[in-house]
């Protein structure tokens, strides 16, 4: 059943934003010839452009347009993105062919026709209503950064592919981890009682970073459902809703060393280049980097950081450090290593440990609501 012939102009950089932004929900696979297309509505001097997998993850993007009028339209995502795309950044004139789903665009020089589907066919995107906190986002940006690469990418314990979000009075605490590290970052905000946690897929919350870029110094909200299954993220011009992952997340706090029996200070820029050069080795050898760190004797004052590629080479550098305690000689990872140092590039670091077979633990010297912790590698020393 047709409905309106739907017809608009609008900005060619503002529509290809627009479907920048919602293809990102689009499943790379799917049962659904429908979930591939994104619903265009044209309403009241807007257009809202919408995606979804069907399953976990929506988001809708609305931008102005000259609305002649109003109606819906599912399109072709893939084809109507790199279309967009490659035009001129002018005005585009959208109409819909009558009595079919056939889009009619014309924009500079450009007449093309793209064929659509019935728009009562799409998914419907959920409507949130539940708890309310506003964030800041800038520092909720900050902070997913600081966590979303520790979750796991596998789906062997799908709750570990997410972040737990802890809210407590005044405060969010997110953690992800996948079995070899933990990242575990804390947010002030305005909450006057605490909620069950809840896991949010790390996949949509690498989605919502992209998106927080637009917002700079304003905030967003994030609504909860009573229901516990359900997350909204509304930045005003664009809304992503998440669905929960069920399941128990791992009590993480049990992982973190409660004491250090070596302490090393830092610069994070030094140690970033040490390690990169490192693991341009290590990539030969197993991914293994090897930190040494004596308070006394003639290697007091600096961090060693080696690395070996059997019958290739090796390479040893130092930087200066500050160390306290014992002496430690511990092997990490290389990519989780670079992981966690490149999210603290621009910041002196603390980096503790007890034994080569105990965890590791990296901190910001400046920021006391973050903390990493990377599981080592076991070699012969």
């Amino acid at each position: 059943m047709f409905g309106g012939q739907m017809k608009f102009t609008c900005e060619q950089d503002n529509l290809q934003k627009a479907l920048n932004a919602v293809s990102r929900a689009i499943p790379n696979r799917s049962s659904l010839p429908i979930t591939n297309h994104v619903l265009l509505e044209s309403g009241q001097e807007q257009l809202i452009i919408s995606a979804t997998d069907a399953e976990t993850l929506a988001i809708t993007y609305s931008i102005p347009a000259n609305v002649g009028e109003q109606g819906a339209l599912a399109l072709p995502s893939r084809l109507l993105t790199d279309f967009v795309a490659s035009l001129p950044p002018d005005m585009i004139d959208f109409g819909q062919k009558e009595n079919t789903y056939q889009a009619q665009l014309k924009c500079a020089k450009n007449k093309s026709s793209i064929e659509g589907l019935d728009p009562g066919e799409f998914p419907p995107i959920p409507k949130s209503s539940g708890t309310t906190f506003e964030l800041s986002a800038k520092s909720f940006k900050d902070a997913l950064n600081k966590v979303v690469f520790s979750a796991a990418t596998d789906d062997s314990r799908p709750i570990l592919t997410g972040v737990q979000f802890a809210i407590t009075q005044n405060q969010i605490t997110l953690a992800a981890a996948d079995g070899f590290r933990l990242s575990v970052c804390k947010l002030d905000i305005k909450s006057e009682s605490d909620l069950p946690s809840f896991v949010v897929p790390a996949r949509a919350l690498g989605e919502l970073s992209r998106l927080l870029n637009e917002l700079g110094d304003q905030n967003l909200s994030m609504k909860i459902n009573e229901q516990n299954t359900q997350v909204e993220f509304d930045l005003g011009h664009s809304r992503m809703i998440a669905q929960l992952l069920q399941g128990t997340f791992p009590n993480y706090e049990q992982l973190i060393p409660n004491e250090w029996k070596t302490q090393i200070r830092i610069s994070s820029k030094e140690f970033i280049r040490e390690t990169k050069i490192a693991s341009i080795f290590a990539r030969d050898g197993s991914g293994i980097i090897r930190l040494s760190a004596n308070p006394t004797g003639e290697s007091a004052g600096k961090l060693v950081i080696a690395a070996k590629a059997d019958e290739l080479g090796d390479n040893v550098g130092e930087i200066g450090a500050s160390i306290d305690g014992e002496e430690l000689n511990i092997a990490f990872n290389s990519r989780y290593l670079m992981d966690a140092l490149q999210i603290l590039e621009n910041e002196d670091l603390i980096i503790e440990g007890s034994s080569s077979q105990s965890p590791g633990v990296i901190k910001s010297i400046s920021d006391d609501n973050f903390l990493h912790v990377v599981m080592p590698m076991f070699v012969q020393w």
